[in-house]
């Protein structure tokens, strides 16, 4: 009789086991349906508030543009490049002895009008370089991929900086590392 009663109070406690387990229903209501109910709030809320930002922020860029084109609608596009002055800053060391850089660049645009303005912002173009080539290390400017980098941060700050004036491209003339 002892292991009838072992197999029966095993078989009991399986059953007490199985009832414990979520069923579908509980599953539904308590995991899936609060996750549902916050994506969708989520979704709203960005939809009523930040939807309305990015338009509002695309709205005053698109009039800037409207306005630039407006004044020059038929202005040729042309190549045309401003050379910047030679820029010496030292660059980021660690106990060492100093390291500086020597960079001259020249910026390509495509409207004359283009070129003017940034003639106009250069002090603040000269300032993003500035600031930012101050934190580089010799290893940041290492190889292709280092100048690569370099090139591609410097078009970003330039572009910020004459913003709605567009900069095509930066064109290294002289790059020279001296540490």
């Amino acid at each position: 009789m002892s292991e009838e009663n072992g197999s029966e109070n095993l078989e009991d406690l399986a059953d007490g086991l199985e009832k414990k387990k979520f069923s579908g229903k509980k599953l539904v209501v308590f995991v899936i349906l609060p996750l549902l109910l916050l994506l969708i709030g989520g979704g709203v809320a960005f939809i009523f508030v930040g939807g309305d930002e990015v338009e509002v922020a695309e709205g005053e860029h698109g009039a800037e543009q409207a306005e630039l084109h407006e004044e020059n609608p038929d202005e040729p596009t042309e190549l045309l490049f401003l050379d910047l002055e030679p820029l010496l800053v030292n660059l980021s060391t660690v106990g060492g002895k100093p390291s500086y850089l020597k960079l001259t660049i020249a910026l390509e645009v495509d409207k004359q009008s283009s070129l003017e303005d940034l003639q106009q912002k250069l002090p603040r173009v000269i300032d993003n370089f500035q600031i930012y080539l101050r934190e580089l290390r010799v290893e940041d400017l290492n190889g292709s991929a280092g100048m690569f980098r370099l090139k591609e941060e410097l078009l970003i700050r330039v572009n910020e900086a004459v913003y709605p004036t567009r900069v095509h491209d930066v064109l290294f003339k002289e790059i020279l590392i001296n540490g």
